[in-house]
């Protein structure tokens, strides 16, 4: 049976429109959908081997399957019939979706929250969850219902195997076009975060630069294009910084694939300003890929 997708819901606007796009990615996927409450923290008085606790236990349930129901009739309303499973649980909603994501092929969250998940997209949260979950991370964000091409940022590196694949596989799914998206630089560090300009910098053979980036575009997007014959592949080489070029990319885009950790022009994509740049400004949703192993 294929892994659920799940959707952490907190009944805030923002979580409700993760569950459309959530229901969405099962549906294309042919899985179930496993909504996820989590609720403030478990009380820690409680003896070990005891009684789960439940929400029930403390007069909360109407409240927390109030926001369950409204999620679920969100859900059905964008592909009747799948199948749907709830959970509430006590805790931190960081943990729980971390354990929950150790068996799901993909987990959805809002930008924004009322409770549990309002801290997802600040400080180290995204930071942590996108580099420790155990699935792909997928961040609904931007305009509303955007179209266009997936986008992937590529970077050539081992670890970022895994998104190339994620994002042909989700190119495929959505029956939409993919930029392979590689941006390259003069600067001796591609991973440019400092003051100045990287594309100032002297490097001995700037042509040769260009050659090398193109080389590694095509090594990365060409076995993968044989085993998604079926996508359109726009191969895009682009001499920039990295967070404008992904920023601008994903205003035309329909969501942007970008592996957890890289080498080379994206190898500081989850840490300091770049990850920032992009989980707070880009115009599409955003998905972080962790490497296999």
């Amino acid at each position: 049976m294929t892994d659920p997708v799940i959707v952490g819901v907190d009944g805030s606007a923002s979580s409700l429109e993760a569950v459309d796009v959530a229901a969405r990615e099962a549906h294309l996927r042919g899985a179930p959908l496993r909504i996820v409450h989590a609720f403030g923290h478990a009380p820690g008085h409680l003896p070990t081997g005891g009684p789960p606790w439940s929400p029930a236990d403390h007069g909360l349930e109407p409240m927390t399957q109030g926001v369950l129901a409204r999620a679920e009739e969100r859900a059905y309303g964008v592909a009747p019939g799948m199948t749907i499973t709830r959970s509430v649980v006590a805790g931190e909603a960081l943990q729980v979706l971390e354990i929950e994501s150790r068996s799901a092929s993909l987990a959805v969250v809002g930008s924004r929250g009322l409770s549990g998940f309002s801290g997802l997209l600040l400080g180290s949260t995204a930071v942590h969850l996108a580099t420790h979950g155990r699935c792909p991370l997928m961040v609904v964000r931007g305009r509303p219902d955007p179209a266009g091409a997936v986008v992937l940022a590529v970077d050539g590196s081992k670890a970022g195997e895994a998104a190339v694949e994620f994002a042909f596989a989700e190119a495929a799914l959505r029956k939409a076009p993919l930029v392979a998206l590689h941006v390259w630089n003069t600067w001796s560090e591609r991973a440019y975060e400092s003051p100045g300009d990287p594309l100032n910098a002297m490097v001995a053979d700037v042509d040769q630069l260009r050659e090398a980036e193109q080389h590694l575009l095509d090594e990365t997007v060409t076995a993968w294009q044989k085993v998604f014959p079926q996508v359109a592949v726009e191969r895009r080489l682009v001499r920039s910084r990295i967070r404008p070029a992904l920023i601008d990319a994903s205003r035309g885009a329909q969501l942007v694939v970008a592996g957890a950790r890289g080498r080379g022009g994206f190898t500081g994509l989850l840490l300091g300003s770049v990850s920032q740049a992009l989980l707070h400004h880009a115009h599409c949703p955003v998905t972080v890929v962790r490497g296999k192993g």
